[in-house]
């Protein structure tokens, strides 16, 4: 079924949530599209149990119940949830936006907001573990309980990798972090906190194979020198990164840069009545954080309702003020 709003926003993580809030705000009609199940983007498919620490006025916030949250907050203004419906095509029919969704429906804007964060994205595989992806191999950790009393292997050396390590100590077994370098991409506080929990880190170390039968039951390393170890292991987590790209928005006529949408300082990029937020957005200087898409969401949708009705005020006041 067809659907025409003021705004449609493309992608229903953090900054898109925020986005739809202040739209509504605005005294906008809002839509919002994204081709996961459930809203929340990045943080609810990939790591709604760990902690965030860079949101304003939060010491600390669980990914999961930062999402609640921001639903919460939209959902003052009744957005329309289009969830696990991809956005395809983009074309101006008369004074109108058209958003072809993949499953044939049209939605109508008045102007489209992409904050569609890195895009979509692609778990990096562990060679070693191919076949293993639900016997005991994931990506992501949803629910960190799933592991409770596990022999946990944490295998990388990036932030995600140390983050899984420092959330499933408590609860599990035992966690091994493995790692084929001996430096790490992680923030060194937090290989820091990994190493005084007690957590073993061996590097210089692949996972040469897995096994067990039915599911996981231990893992076979090579060690630098050519030695071997054995770690029992009811669970892998693959914390190898992930590729990502734009998908259909990069056919859209927008200026690109390394998959990131260019927009100048009203966040507006180079198709008319089209703006850009969050990961997604690009400009110099520019700092890839949860908080800076905040800020530049409400940024867009005060610029896009002036767009929309050139009588209104650039600046609306306080939200404080409202009611």
């Amino acid at each position: 079924m067809d659907l025409e709003v003021d705004l449609l926003i493309v992608g229903a993580g953090p900054t898109g949530l925020f986005a739809a809030y202040y739209a509504g705000f605005r005294d906008l009609s809002v839509a919002l599209v994204d081709a996961l199940p459930e809203a929340g983007g990045q943080i609810t498919a990939m790591y709604p149990e760990k902690m965030i620490f860079d949101v304003a006025g939060f010491p600390a916030v669980r990914g999961r119940e930062l999402v609640d949250g921001l639903v919460r907050q939209a959902d003052q203004w009744k957005p329309a949830y289009l969830l696990g419906r991809q956005a395809r095509t983009l074309s101006t029919v008369d004074d109108r936006l058209h958003v072809g969704l993949a499953d044939g429906a049209v939605v109508k804007a008045r102007a489209v907001l992409i904050t569609a964060g890195m895009g979509e994205f692609t778990p990096r595989p562990l060679p070693a573990g191919d076949g293993w992806l639900g016997r005991g191999v994931v990506h992501f950790v949803p629910a960190l309980a799933a592991h409770t009393g596990q022999h946990v292997v944490v295998v990388g050396g990036g932030d995600s990798a140390f983050d899984w390590a420092l959330a499933l100590a408590p609860i599990a077994a035992s966690v091994t972090v493995v790692h084929r370098r001996a430096t790490f991409r992680a923030h060194p506080p937090t290989v820091r906190q990994v190493r005084d929990l007690g957590v073993p880190i061996i590097t210089d170390a692949e996972v040469l194979e897995l096994r067990g039968d039915p599911e996981l039951a231990e893992v076979e390393l090579g060690l630098k020198g050519g030695g071997r170890k054995v770690l029992p292991a009811q669970a892998v987590v693959a914390a190898l990164g992930f590729t990502a790209d734009l998908g259909p928005i990069e056919s859209w006529g927008l200026e690109l840069d390394h998959r990131a949408v260019l927009v100048d300082t009203t966040m507006r990029t180079a198709r008319d009545r089209v703006y850009a937020a969050g990961d997604v957005a690009q400009y110099p200087g520019k700092v890839k954080l949860i908080a800076t898409g905040f800020g530049e969401a409400a940024t867009a949708v005060n610029n896009i309702a002036v767009l929309l009705d050139p009588g209104a005020h650039l600046f609306p006041g306080h939200s404080s003020n409202a009611g």
